[in-house]
């Protein structure tokens, strides 16, 4: 897809899930912009509020490209803005934090990822934003969350602490080898994001029904737990720590003859037909193989030459296309490069080009991945500059006229 286009475009009739419903987002980094980039893929209008000189942090991220004003644009925050307007205000201003009070009754959510207990300091906490509209719903993501009862509630976070702290980084971790923190976001931010959408549109069905809303409270620790379900379970069933330590079937990957797969291989059944695949049957009702952990005890002596034999002749994907067929779990171990040609990717629209102004080729971002058979998506627009639309959205909003925007222009409360 690319910027402007839409996709299922014969159910643009009925309308996006979220038109009509208005965010004002104070946001930074990934893990709130990616959650109020998927409402707005989804129809809500996000404004998004930034410092008037510096913009929101993730623009300071590496690498980054050159926009139409000539500034320095990171891609954090190219990855997470789409289709947004952006307004300039400084809230550490007194006339920055009165505007976002009068725009606030004007707004369905106020989203906010600041470490917990910012807004509160800027006297923008729940109780505030309660008091100015009690239909207001504030949505945070933190770390820790708002509760100060947790231990670690002042400390900050970046998506791979809460990932560690929940284990993800043992998994496969073994003796004195150091855990390898994944810089990505993909689990900490991304996870956190999607809980945040869902704890956001909760909300907003609870209003339907109270009239009333309320601080939905997202922990990117509390995100990582739940996520890491697994853990507490295999720990109370006498699993030791690291699953991958305690093989029970077949996870991991194999190498064909341009790169790798993964096979995920843990039913009788499925070691039946992968036994039965590789010219190897007798490993039917071979004793080593009669339980699971057998398997991945003798993964490394007797499956594997065994697989990667079979496979060295087949490309990745070929490989993974036969051992589907079969009824076992497998896919390629993709590069970016993959990705960017695979036929599923680009059937289902999952990559965005967006032109840039520094350069021919296009971004290309991610699509939505939430599909709905009677919502159209697109026509999507590219990610705001900052303070683009500062003077358009005060004015439709609270009618502010060009002269007090001017003043506020000039005393620096806006850009």
């Amino acid at each position: 897809m690319r910027v402007g286009e839409t996709r299922n475009e014969q159910s643009a009739q009925w309308g996006k899930p979220l038109d009509g419903v208005r965010i004002l987002a104070v946001e930074q980094m990934q893990a709130m912009p990616y959650a109020t980039q998927l409402m707005s893929h989804l129809g809500a209008d996000v404004i998004k509020v930034e410092h008037p000189v510096r913009g929101e942090s993730g623009r300071a991220a590496k690498p980054a490209m050159i926009d139409e004003d000539g500034r320095e644009v990171g891609a954090t925050y190219l990855r997470n803005n789409l289709g947004k307007r952006s307004i300039g205000l400084d809230l550490k201003a007194d006339a920055g934090r009165d505007l976002f009070k009068r725009l606030v009754p004007h707004f369905d959510i106020v989203a906010e990822n600041f470490k917990a207990g910012t807004l509160d300091r800027l006297g923008l906490g729940y109780p505030v934003l309660a008091e100015l509209e009690p239909r207001v719903i504030l949505l945070s993501i933190s770390g820790f969350g708002q509760d100060e009862e947790s231990p670690y509630h002042a400390w900050p976070a970046y998506a791979p602490i809460p990932e560690a702290m929940a284990g993800f980084y043992e998994q496969n971790r073994t003796g004195d080898d150091r855990p390898r923190p994944v810089i990505a976001g993909a689990l900490g931010d991304i996870g956190s994001g999607m809980f945040a959408v869902i704890g956001t549109l909760s909300a907003l069905r609870h209003r339907d029904i109270t009239g009333l809303g309320q601080h939905v409270d997202i922990a990117m620790y509390d995100a990582m737990v739940a996520m890491q379900d697994i853990g507490p379970l295999m720990y109370s069933m006498g699993v030791p720590e690291n699953p991958t330590v305690a093989g029970i079937g077949l996870f991991a990957g194999y190498r064909a003859k341009d790169g790798h797969f993964v096979l995920h291989c843990i039913r009788e059944v499925q070691f039946a037909a992968l036994a039965t695949l590789l010219g190897h049957p007798e490993w039917i009702d071979d004793p080593r193989f009669a339980e699971r952990q057998g398997w991945a005890r003798h993964n490394e002596e007797v499956i594997r030459p065994a697989l990667e034999e079979w496979a060295s002749g087949r490309t990745k994907l070929e490989a993974c296309h036969e051992l589907c067929s079969a009824g076992v779990a497998a896919g390629p171990s993709n590069t970016t490069r993959d990705n960017l040609v695979d036929a599923h990717v680009q059937a289902r629209g999952m990559l965005i080009e967006v032109p840039r102004p520094d350069a021919d080729d296009p971004l290309l971002l991610v699509g939505n991945p939430v599909k709905l058979s009677r919502v159209a998506e697109g026509p999507i627009r590219g990610m705001p500059r900052l303070g683009e639309h500062t003077r358009e959205v005060l004015s439709e909003t609270l009618g502010l006229g060009e002269g007090e925007l001017s003043e506020l222009t000039e005393r620096g409360v806006i850009a």
